[in-house]
C-alpha cells in the first residue's frame, strides 16, 4: 500500500524510448531490422482504397439493367479520368445519343446487370509512415511496420492537440512563468518547435499556425481559448486528429500555470536540437499522454534504469497536485504516513505531506497528486 499513488508524468533526462510505427492496413515495409534511420525516414508505405462512387447508368442512359454492360466503353478494372465518358447509348437509329461521364478519377470496379449500377472506386490514398525517432529499427513486423528505438530525453504533457511533428527546439520566453504572446511569435520560427512559459494565448497560437510553426510546448492554455481556436468543444475523446497545422502540448493544465522548473530547464538545455512531439491525448481507459522526445547522441547518454523501471513515491519525490485547492502546484514529498487519515467526508484514505517552493506545507490524499518522474 505504500506504493499507492497516481502514476505521474515523466520528465526524464535520459531513457530508452521505443515506438511502433504501423500502417493502418497491410503494405510494404521499406527498411530492415537493424537499420539506422532518421526521424523523417519513410519506413512503411501503403495505399488506402479510394471512396466508392455508385453511378446509376440505367436511369442516366434510359436502358435496361442487362444492357448496361454493352453500353460501357471500358471494361471492369479500367482507369478513368474525371469527366471522361464511360457509357453511351443510342436510340432512334442513332439519331439520339446519351452519354454518362465519370464523376471522379479512379477505377471501374463493378458493373451490375441486376441493379444497372456501375461502381467506381476513387484514386487510392497513399499512406506513408515516418520513423518519428532517429534510431535503430529493433523489430520488423512484416507488411505492417517496424519498432524504432533511441535514447532520449522524454517529457510527457497533461493535454495536447494535433498529431506528430518534427522540428528544431527554440525557447521563446525568458522564464517558465512568462506568457507566450502574439508579439513573441517570429517568422523565424517557421518549422520549429517553440517553447513558451505559463500560457499561450489564442492569438499567439493562430499566428504560430499562420507562420508555419510546427509545434508549441507551454505550461497552460485557457479552455475557452481552446474552444474559440478549434470552433467546437473538444470533449473527452482522444485528441490528435484535429484539422489543424500545428501541435500544441500543455505540460501543467488549463489556465495560466507556470511550467514546472524541471521541465523548462530540460527543454532549455536542449535548445537547438531536433525533437519529435505528438499531441495525441486520451484521459480515459488506455491513457495516452502528449509527449516530447529529444533524441540524444550516444556519447551523451546517461544510465536511466530507475526511470525506465518507473520509479516510485518516496520522501523527496517531486509531485504535481491534480485537484483543488492546490491544482497545478508543484511540491516535494516530506512525509508518507503509514496510518490512514480521515477526511471531512469521514472517508479513511492514505495521505502524504508535501512542501511547496514557498515553504507552505499541506496534507493531501495520495489520489490528489501525480508523481513527476525525473532523473
Amino acid at each position: 500500500m505504500a506504493q499507492s499513488y497516481t502514476p505521474g508524468l515523466k520528465v526524464v533526462e535520459s531513457m530508452l524510448v521505443q515506438k511502433k510505427r504501423l500502417l493502418p492496413i497491410k503494405g510494404d515495409v521499406l527498411v530492415k531490422e537493424g537499420d539506422m534511420v532518421e526521424a523523417d525516414k519513410i519506413v512503411a508505405y501503403t495505399d488506402l482504397p479510394g471512396d466508392v462512387y455508385p453511378v446509376n447508368i440505367v436511369n442516366m442512359l434510359g436502358v435496361g439493367p442487362k444492357l448496361v454492360a454493352e453500353s460501357m466503353l471500358k471494361p471492369v478494372g479500367s482507369m478513368v479520368e474525371e469527366g471522361e465518358i464511360i457509357a453511351r447509348a443510342t436510340s432512334f437509329f442513332g439519331l439520339f445519343k446519351n452519354e454518362v461521364k465519370s464523376p471522379v478519377t479512379g477505377t471501374i470496379e463493378n458493373v451490375s446487370s441486376i441493379t444497372g449500377q456501375v461502381i467506381l472506386r476513387g484514386k487510392p490514398q497513399p499512406v506513408q509512415v515516418q520513423a518519428y525517432l532517429p534510431g535503430k529499427v529493433c523489430q520488423l513486423i512484416p507488411e505492417e511496420g517496424v519498432e524504432v528505438q533511441c535514447r532520449a530525453s522524454f517529457i510527457q504533457g497533461i493535454f495536447g492537440i494535433g498529431g506528430e511533428s518534427l522540428g528544431k527546439l527554440v525557447i521563446a520566453v525568458k522564464s517558465p512563468d512568462e506568457v507566450l504572446s502574439e508579439e513573441l511569435i517570429s517568422e523565424d520560427y517557421k518549422g520549429k518547435i517553440v517553447v513558451g512559459g505559463s500560457l499561450v494565448t489564442a492569438e499567439a497560437l493562430r499566428k504560430a499556425e499562420h507562420v508555419g510553426v510546427a509545434g508549441i510546448i507551454v505550461g497552460g492554455f485557457d479552455d475557452s481559448d481552446l474552444k474559440n481556436y478549434l470552433g467546437y468543444d473538444l470533449g473527452v475523446a482522444i485528441t490528435g486528429n484535429e484539422d489543424i497545422d500545428i501541435t500544441l502540448i500543455v505540460t501543467e493544465g488549463f489556465g495560466q500555470i507556470r511550467m514546472a522548473e524541471s521541465t523548462f530547464n530540460l527543454l532549455k538545455a536542449n535548445q537547438g536540437k531536433h525533437v519529435s512531439i505528438n499531441g495525441a491525448t486520451q484521459i480515459r481507459a488506455g491513457v495516452i499522454r502528449p509527449e516530447v522526445v529529444i533524441p540524444q547522441n550516444s556519447s551523451s547518454n546517461k544510465e536511466a534504469k530507475k526511470a525506465e523501471e518507473g520509479g516510485g513515491l518516496e520522501i523527496g519525490s517531486s509531485i504535481r497536485c491534480i485537484r483543488s485547492p492546490y491544482f497545478g502546484k508543484i511540491g516535494k514529498v516530506v512525509n508518507l504516513p503509514h496510518e490512514l487519515h480521515k477526511l471531512e467526508s469521514e472517508t479513511m484514505v492514505r495521505v502524504l505531506e508535501l512542501e511547496f517552493p514557498d515553504g507552505e506545507r499541506a496534507i493531501l490524499p495520495r489520489a490528489n497528486i501525480e508523481v513527476i518522474e525525473q532523473q
